[in-house]
């Protein structure tokens, strides 16, 4: 099975990686790449493409893919090349289950995906994607670098960054007068106020915003070389006791650990909730008609981790061509569409969507759509990419469902840290 293969490849050069060698003898001859085998995209296969392009992506709650794709099948009507949308679920798990699903039946119902960053390693280790390594080469000064690195595994490019992400602290300006400089007086307002809601419930989003205060107070993942898990710190648990006890206290909502992206956007603005933790997508949408806190809210950097420093994870997504599209020449006349300025000008302005291309910030529609897009530019240059290991999957739930079950009472911070240690490790011991 390919399965099989790639997974055997990829642990024996993870294995090798791990291992110094003692400056005496010749080194080794490198591992072969679980990637070798994975086709190569032409540039030149985009001229005179024609015939239907099928773009798969997660609910477009935001609508901004529908309209990309209805105006690229306006502007390429007269060369009878079309787009069609096919939305997968909601949630991130379920859209990587649909999408494995169909790579494992090699289906070419799919030309294009929208993937999120952190698939990368795991759909390339599989050749399930194109290499898009000479389309990047082409373009490569025109993207923000950190979005880039999110589309690289083994020294290739397996897409464009289309849109990526960093998250935001949105506030009540009828309620908070300053922005609190901490996340511990963040907390302190919220349980004196209306409370912070976030992203709690037992899936990808959690991770993140986890890592996010992990990652300001000093805390890791895995080891350097990705052999060792680093999870069971006393920086981690500094965290998550702020998190803990901050559905104890009232702070945040019991039902947050229930919540996603958005279950949280719609308690903020229903109004009953003075914080959020949200990507930027949520700002035009708590602008407009029937929001409760339209013209009541801001946003503003995450804060600091007291007496750490301030982080962010990169999130976001990559287009990215399947290994058994029919239509290669028209997924990728597709994504050159998707990524080009005119398309990211209009998702940033309309959808509050964070461009990967950084001239995009400079635009000023854009800026006046988004006021915060020279601290958004700057949050993506500096924000963290989460591990970068065919074995997130595994890495990511260990965190979840033991942050998640700390969060909900059902276990100590400390048992959860050292719960979700012993899992990473045996993910990694698989090697």
């Amino acid at each position: 099975m390919r399965c099989g293969i790639a997974g055997a490849v990829v642990i024996a050069a993870l294995a090798v990686a791990g291992c110094g060698d003692d400056g005496g003898t010749e080194s080794a001859e490198a591992p072969e790449a679980a990637t070798q085998g994975a086709k190569v995209i032409d540039p030149a296969v985009a001229d005179g493409a024609s015939g239907t392009v099928t773009y798969c992506t997660g609910k477009d709650t935001s609508g901004a893919q529908k309209a990309s794709v209805r105006a690229f099948n306006e502007r390429f009507a007269d060369e009878d090349l079309k787009a069609r949308l096919l939305e997968f679920p909601e949630s991130a798990d379920q859209q990587r289950s649909q999408f494995i699903q169909r790579q494992r039946a090699e289906s070419g119902e799919c030309d294009i995906f929208y993937a999120d960053v952190i698939w990368t390693a795991e759909f390339a280790s599989q050749e399930w994607l194109y290499d898009l390594t000479p389309v990047v080469e082409e373009r490569a000064d025109e993207f923000i670098p950190s979005t880039l690195e999110t589309a690289q595994y083994e020294d290739r490019y397996w897409g464009l960054p289309k849109q990526t992400d960093a998250g935001f602290l949105y506030y009540r300006t009828d309620q908070v007068d300053d922005v609190p400089a901490t996340w511990q007086e963040t907390y302190d307002i919220a349980a004196r106020e209306d409370g912070i809601v976030y992203q709690g419930a037992a899936y990808e989003g959690l991770t993140v915003d986890f890592l996010e205060l992990a990652f300001a107070n000093g805390g890791r993942v895995l080891s350097d070389d990705g052999t060792a898990s680093l999870f069971d710190s006393p920086e981690n648990r500094e965290a998550l006791e702020l998190m803990v006890e901050g559905i104890r206290r009232g702070a945040a909502p019991r039902s947050v650990v229930t919540y996603m992206e958005e279950q949280a956007r719609r308690a903020f603005e229903s109004g009953n909730a003075t914080f959020m933790r949200n990507w930027p997508y949520a700002y035009a949408l708590g602008r407009r008609k029937g929001s409760n806190v339209r013209g009541d809210f801001a946003v503003a950097p995450l804060p600091a981790f007291e007496g750490g420093g301030r982080a962010g994870v990169l999130g976001g997504h990559n287009l990215v061509i399947l290994a058994y599209s029919e239509n290669p020449g028209g997924a990728l006349k597709l994504i050159e569409y998707l990524t080009s300025p005119e398309v990211m000008e209009r998702d940033a302005v309309e959808y509050s969507l964070a461009p990967a291309l950084a001239e995009t910030y400079e635009d000023a529609d854009v800026r006046e759509a988004l006021p915060f897009a020279a601290e958004l530019k700057q949050a993506v240059e500096q924000a963290r990419p989460r591990p970068v290991t065919p074995l997130y999957p595994q890495v990511s739930e260990a965190i979840y469902s033991n942050v998640n079950a700390a969060l909900s009472g059902n276990t100590t911070p400390a048992d959860a840290l050292r719960r979700a240690d012993e899992q990473i490790e045996g993910a990694l011991d698989t090697f």
